[in-house]
Order: structure tokens, then C-alpha cells, then sequence
């Protein structure tokens, strides 16, 4: 494959997560890297085209659809993740406290952990000028 082949089949990968999350995760320009250096961008395609039809054919909606990754990856500890599809679910329309609301779901379902680190990614997603509510 031409380097020039390459970087347009990879920025049309890009794109699609700028679309859903407004940016590329760090790790999916790690995969491309990877991809890049081994031959498997089919492999790297093969994987956002599901994730696509996953996400993108779905009744939840792009909103609802990042509050749950939201709220599945505080369930699961994977912080860098959940800050990803945080930031996903306020590009899909989101507010901060349907944010909230994800990270106290996730007290009563899986603890104290989970719930706490709602919390700090939501204090990362604070306008500069919220102090209060209302």
C-alpha cells in the first residue's frame, strides 16, 4: 500500500471518531501506528466499520449511546476511557448533569469507585465559570 493510500484510508477512520466523539482517542492513533508499521490497517478498518454500524444503527440514539459507555466504563475502572466518552456524550448533546446522573447510577450499581470517578471527570468538564447551580 502507497503511504499516500495509507494516510487517506486513516484519516477516513479518523474521521469517524471526530464525528461521534469530536476527536481522535489517543489509542486509536496508537492502532493506526500499529497498523501502519505491521500492514493491518484492513484489520483497523474492519473494527471502526463495526463499531459504526453498532453505534450509528442503533434505537439509543448518539446521546444516549455515549452516557452508556459513560456509565459502563466507570462500572469497569477504566478512567482514560470513560474521560473519552464523557466528552463524547456533551459532542453528542449531552449536559453536565446527565453526567451526573451517569455517575450516580453507577454509586447504587457497582460502588463508591465508580461513583467517585464520575465525579472527577465531571469536575475535569466544569465550565470554568460553575460554581453553583441555578
Amino acid at each position: 500500500m502507497t503511504d499516500r493510500t495509507f494516510a487517506e484510508r486513516a484519516e477516513a477512520l479518523r474521521q469517524r471518531y471526530r464525528t461521534t466523539l469530536g476527536a481522535v482517542p489517543p489509542a486509536v492513533e496508537d492502532r493506526l501506528r500499529v497498523a501502519r508499521a505491521f500492514g493491518r490497517l484492513p484489520t483497523e478498518e474492519a473494527f471502526t466499520a463495526l463499531r459504526h454500524v453498532v453505534l450509528a444503527d442503533n434505537p439509543l440514539g448518539d446521546r444516549v449511546q455515549q452516557l452508556v459507555h459513560f456509565g459502563q466504563l466507570l462500572a469497569l475502572g477504566r478512567a482514560d476511557p470513560a474521560r473519552i466518552h464523557a466528552r463524547g456524550a456533551l459532542h453528542a448533546g449531552a449536559g453536565i448533569a446527565d453526567l451526573i446522573g451517569v455517575a450516580e447510577t453507577a454509586l447504587i450499581t457497582s460502588g463508591t469507585p465508580s461513583y467517585a470517578l464520575g465525579m472527577e471527570i465531571v469536575v475535569e468538564l466544569l465550565p470554568d465559570d460553575c460554581d453553583r447551580a441555578g
